[in-house]
């Protein structure tokens, strides 16, 4: 009887073993310091974005961050599928509407949460700091322009309405 609990002791023990070993392991871990984010576009006059999972342009949930270099900003735009928001670095702009009225911007700093419902058209983007945000939705998801744009060049730091 001894005998047989001791296998099944050790049986047990390697089996935890063997569990543990597999979860350090496992290839299905992503694990992205901040050092290791990986931009699209080293250009300091518009913003920049790295996928950090999946991909936007196929079925399934994405995650993204998007770079807005000091005073750039989108244009007027919506998403086909609802985004879900969360301001990583700096003050993030975000604005509503067709218009570009950066008097009607809103501040977010990081920690801040914020949700973009589907064909809601919106604009966003950084004041005299950088800004960056993490993008969490399902693809596929299409990026729809609204409207002639803005001029390019420096988006000054709104001021809050009211």
């Amino acid at each position: 009887m001894q005998i047989k609990h001791a296998i099944i002791g050790t049986v047990l023990l390697g089996a935890v073993i063997c569990l543990a070993a597999g979860a350090q392991g496992d290839p299905g871990f992503i694990r992205i310091t901040p050092e290791e984010v990986q931009f699209n576009a080293a250009s300091m006059s518009r913003p920049s974005q790295a996928i950090l999972f999946g991909d936007p342009s196929k079925p399934g949930i994405y995650v993204v961050r998007v770079r807005f270099p000091p005073g750039t900003h989108s244009d007027p735009h919506f998403h086909s599928q609802d985004r879900h928001v969360t301001v990583i670095k700096g003050i993030w702009w975000m604005g509503v509407g067709e218009q570009l009225d950066f008097r009607k911007a809103v501040p977010m700093k990081a920690g801040s949460y914020a949700f973009h419902p589907a064909r809601a058209i919106h604009w966003d983007g950084a004041g005299e700091e950088e800004a960056i945000v993490q993008i969490v939705g399902m693809g596929p998801v299409e990026t729809v322009q609204v409207g002639a744009g803005s001029p390019p060049g420096y988006w000054p730091t709104p001021k809050p309405a009211g």
